[in-house]
C-alpha cells in the first residue's frame, strides 16, 4: 500500500472523527471550562505521525463551526492542538503522552478565553483560573477517556495501524 496515501487517508479520518466528537458537544467544548470529548484522539500520535495533522485540521474546522472567540481563537487554539500533537508524537512513554495537550491547551487556550472576555492580556488570578478550567477539561478528556482508548488501542494496533 502506497504509505502517502495512507498517511494522508489516516489524517483525513482522524480529522473527521474529531469534528465528529466536537460539534454535537459543542455545548461543553467552548466555554470557560471545556471538556472537548475530540481531545481524546490527542492519543493518537502515539501510533501514528498522521495524527498530528489529522488533529489539527480536525481541531481547525471545529473551531470554524464552534468557536465564541472567533478567529484569534480559530487561529492559535488550533496551533495549540497541532503543537500538543507534534509533543505527544515525540514523548517517549506511553503514560506521558496526554501531557502536551493539557498543558498546551491550557496555557494557549485559557489566554484565549481570557483575552476574548476581557481584550486584554494581564497576569492575573483570572486568567490562571481559566487556564485552570482549560487544564482540568484537557485532563478529563485526555487521561479519562483518552489514556485508556490508548491502552485499547494499543492491544489492537498491528491490526488498525499497521501500515503506519
Amino acid at each position: 500500500m502506497n504509505k502517502k496515501i495512507l498517511f494522508l487517508v489516516q489524517s483525513a479520518l482522524i480529522a473527521a472523527i474529531y469534528v465528529v466528537l466536537t460539534l454535537p458537544f459543542a455545548v461543553i467544548s467552548t466555554d470557560y471550562i471545556q471538556v472537548r470529548i475530540s481531545e481524546a484522539l490527542t492519543v493518537l500520535p502515539f501510533f501514528t505521525p498522521a495524527a498530528v495533522p489529522g488533529l489539527f485540521i480536525g481541531c481547525l474546522l471545529s473551531n470554524i463551526f464552534i468557536s465564541k472567540f472567533g478567529m484569534v481563537d480559530i487561529v492559535f487554539g488550533s496551533l495549540a492542538t497541532l503543537i500538543a500533537a507534534y509533543l505527544s508524537y515525540k514523548m517517549p512513554k506511553k503514560v506521558l503522552v496526554p501531557i502536551p495537550p493539557i498543558v498546551v491547551n491550557a496555557l494557549i487556550v485559557g489566554l484565549l478565553i481570557y483575552y476574548g472576555t476581557f481584550g486584554r492580556i494581564e497576569w492575573n488570578t483570572t486568567l490562571l483560573i481559566f487556564m485552570g478550567g482549560v487544564g482540568l477539561g484537557q485532563l478529563i478528556s485526555c487521561y479519562g477517556i483518552g489514556y485508556p482508548l490508548m491502552i485499547i488501542l494499543d492491544k489492537y494496533k498491528q491490526h488498525i495501524f499497521k501500515y503506519s
